[in-house]
């Protein structure tokens, strides 16, 4: 790749003699060159500036000085296409991970640096329109600095370790922050074992290659979600595994259709009525065995999973509702009912017995980790009012559910006959001790 950079203060740009992309123009894997702006100026006052049109504070970067220099840069170019003349300036685009990706596949790049109040804008605009040049300004953050130079050796820096040869194991460029996992890089440490007390995380040191792969992944995790939270909720949902879920899931995420998205769990309150009958009639289907009706779905949903039904839930006092709520829309994502002294099947005693009588997740955020926070809200609620045990029924058919609910740590303790819209159904029964956290 061929590199170059115009500024007036060439020495600015000397540690690009240093560390690896010095290592790189010096074997041949880059091709840069720093140039002096001031070189294509006329008078003998070598100016480059001029007051601003239209007044203000500040000089203006002159247009003509500018132009003889990037076509003499730009006019022993004999490929042609494939040239990026990129403009730092604190009005661009945002330069990220992304940006250098794109820009390392470029054949060659042209930095212009601007100082003061900035290149006059018909230098871009003027380039823009040359065969085989695009044109692109950039920003390296939110705030103002002098010059162009600085933004230039972030680029330089930025693109030139993405060549290859460059960096000596091209697998710290996946594992590394903004790389192509997409997360912020997970916490490293060195030699001693020890230091001030503090000791490195005992995974690191078992030797166990699995593990110390997961405990990284999951430090990226919580890093990203307390520092960038932006950058998770680009991530693509396949890649996310059934660990990372549950990881987000204790981070207050849950993973959706596009990707990551913050939740919370809240007790429901009555402007959730007509919501919860909307999500029951989708979720409550779904939970049923393929041999029951649609009729008899339809007749429980109608009676049981109404706006009325959950109205009257929420005035019982022996009725504990959660919902899971998208944090931006307040859409609800999932729900569960509590039922109090409420006896287990074969059981006289109802005084400390729960029943976790529902428990639903939209189909488009099934495996996002709701689910777990639901049951755990609900588990933690029943303690909070008296229970000691928690039991539920699931569909024996329903095997999805039974596994979930084993994670969650109800064991099976018996069965049940349930009805749906006249039709009796075969449930398991299942139940977990609980306490008061």
């Amino acid at each position: 790749m061929r590199i170059d950079v115009l500024t007036i203060f060439p020495d600015y740009l000397a540690p690009l003699e240093l560390s690896l992309v010095g290592k790189a123009r010096q074997s041949g894997l880059l091709d840069l060159a720093v140039h002096d702006l001031r070189a294509w100026t006329t008078d003998r006052h070598r100016t480059v500036d001029d007051t601003p049109f239209g007044g203000g504070a500040g000089m203006v970067m002159r247009p003509d000085v500018w132009g003889t220099a990037l076509d003499t840069v730009l006019g022993d170019d004999a490929d042609g296409d494939g040239t990026v003349l990129l403009v730092p300036s604190p009005a661009g685009e945002v330069f990220t991970q992304r940006t250098a990706e794109e820009l390392a596949g470029a054949r060659r790049l042209v930095l212009a640096c601007g100082r003061y109040e900035g290149i006059d804008a018909r230098v871009a605009e003027h380039y823009a329109t040359r065969p085989g040049v695009t044109v692109r300004e950039v920003s390296i953050g939110d705030y103002v600095l002098n010059g162009g130079e600085v933004a230039a050796l972030v680029v330089v820096e930025a693109v030139a370790r993405l060549l290859p040869g460059v960096v000596g194991n091209p697998e710290s460029l996946v594992e590394e922050s903004h790389g192509a996992a997409g997360l912020l890089e997970y916490p490293v440490y060195t030699k001693p074992p020890a230091w001030r007390d503090l000791p490195v995380p005992e995974v690191l040191t078992s030797g166990h290659h699995a593990k110390v792969t997961r405990w990284r992944r999951d430090r990226a995790l919580e890093r990203t979600a307390a520092r960038r939270p932006d950058l998770l909720e680009r991530l693509a949902p396949e890649a996310l595994d059934r660990e990372d879920r549950r990881v987000l899931a204790g981070l207050g995420w849950y993973v959706g259709p596009a990707g990551p998205r913050r939740a919370q769990v809240r007790p429901a309150d009555p402007d959730d009525v007509a919501a919860l009958a909307a999500l029951a009639a989708v979720t409550f289907p779904l939970a049923c065995p393929p041999s029951l009706g649609a009729e008899a779905i339809a007749a429980h949903v109608a009676t049981q999973l109404d706006v009325d039904s959950f109205a009257r839930f929420l005035t019982d006092p022996r009725r504990l509702l959660h919902v899971a709520a998208d944090e931006d829309t307040g859409a609800l994502l999932g729900y569960t009912m509590v039922v109090l002294d409420s006896p287990a099947p074969g059981q006289e005693e109802s005084a400390g017995v729960a029943e976790l009588s529902k428990c639903y997740v939209h189909p488009d955020v099934h495996g996002g980790g709701l689910a777990a926070r639901l049951v755990a809200a609900a588990t933690d609620a029943a303690a909070q009012h008296g229970a000691r045990e928690l039991w539920l029924g699931t569909n024996v058919a329903n095997r999805r559910a039974r596994r979930f609910y084993e994670r969650c740590g109800f064991a099976v303790v018996g069965r049940r006959t349930y009805d749906v819209g006249g039709v009796p159904n075969d449930d398991v029964v299942m139940s977990t001790p609980v306490s008061v956290p």
